[in-house]
């Protein structure tokens, strides 16, 4: 069985195309139930994302925001890669 991918999909107030985070498992278990306290209190949250870099989010400027999971073949931001930087890369 595969393991799940948990993303963060943020819908901004500002309209367009919804941000979509890829999260850590500890991550995704920690935001899940402070997210409605989150979008209430409109607070800032630097969640680890499955790269092992964090993002800071402004709750105050999200309009909607929920957790689900990602199919495998899925690249948001925070996605692991697994390939090098720069030019060289393959």
């Amino acid at each position: 069985m595969s393991e799940q991918r948990h993303a963060l999909f943020l819908h901004l107030s500002s309209g367009g195309e919804p941000l979509i985070f890829s999260l850590s498992e500890r991550a995704a278990k920690s935001l899940g139930p402070r997210l409605p306290v989150l979008m209430a209190s409109g607070g800032v949250d630097t969640p680890e994302l499955a790269d092992g870099t964090s993002a800071a989010i402004n709750f105050g400027h999200v309009a909607s925001a929920h957790l689900d999971s990602l199919p495998a073949h899925v690249r948001v931001y925070g996605t692991p890669n697994n390939r090098g930087h720069g030019f060289g890369a393959n």
